[in-house]
């Protein structure tokens, strides 16, 4: 009998471990959903707080009518990832929408460049406004591989944006950095032109 008892006893420590403390797992849970809720409206407010910062920053251009005759000199599938105030690349830019990653659909003419994104709001660079593309890897805290975001520098009121854009194939990028370069320097030829034409006029 006596070598029984030590096989009883373990018996019964294995069945007491097997007993859940539910008391304690529910705690833990709701501990753990009380602070995703805490993050989450720090973020929601922080988005709002960074919003009102730049309530200063103009409306954004709508496309003018006509745009859709236009010949388009590129044309682009793929993600809007996010805009910065250009050269600091975490210091995101959420005023009027640009804050909203999505799909987008890019057009580039002489005119400018139309920025379609469903579910969120659209938007148009008009030529004047574009400084430079370059590729880049990093938007926002998105870091990608080399050259995975193209980023477009432009002008919005006194302030220089970066948006970042993501091809559904990326090795059209380069084709949009010489394409947008092109276009500001004929834009910039034509401005000095019309300065010129204006000061021999006088």
């Amino acid at each position: 009998m006596t070598t029984l008892t030590p096989l009883y006893h373990l018996a019964a420590e294995q069945k007491s471990a097997e007993v859940t403390d539910w008391s304690a797992r529910i705690s833990w849970v709701i501990g753990l959903l009380v602070f995703i809720a805490l993050v989450y409206w720090l973020m929601r407010q922080g988005w709002k707080w960074r919003g009102s910062l730049q309530s200063g920053l103009p409306e954004l251009a709508t496309t003018p009518e006509g745009f859709a005759a236009d010949e388009a000199l590129l044309r682009l599938e793929g993600r809007y990832h996010a805009s910065t105030t250009a050269g600091q690349w975490l210091d995101r830019i959420v005023a009027h929408g640009l804050g909203a990653r999505s799909r987008a659909e890019l057009t580039l003419t002489a005119r400018g460049l139309e920025v379609v994104r469903p579910g969120a709001a659209d938007f148009f660079i008009p030529a004047a406004a574009l400084r430079e593309a370059r590729l880049d890897q990093a938007l926002a805290g998105k870091v990608l591989p080399e050259g995975g975001l193209l980023v477009i520098t432009w002008a919005h009121g006194e302030t220089l944006i970066d948006s970042g854009f993501r091809s559904d194939h990326a090795a059209e990028h380069q084709a949009w950095v010489d394409a947008v370069s092109r276009l500001v320097g004929a834009t910039a030829d034509d401005d000095l032109t019309s300065t010129s034409t204006e000061g021999t006029a006088r």
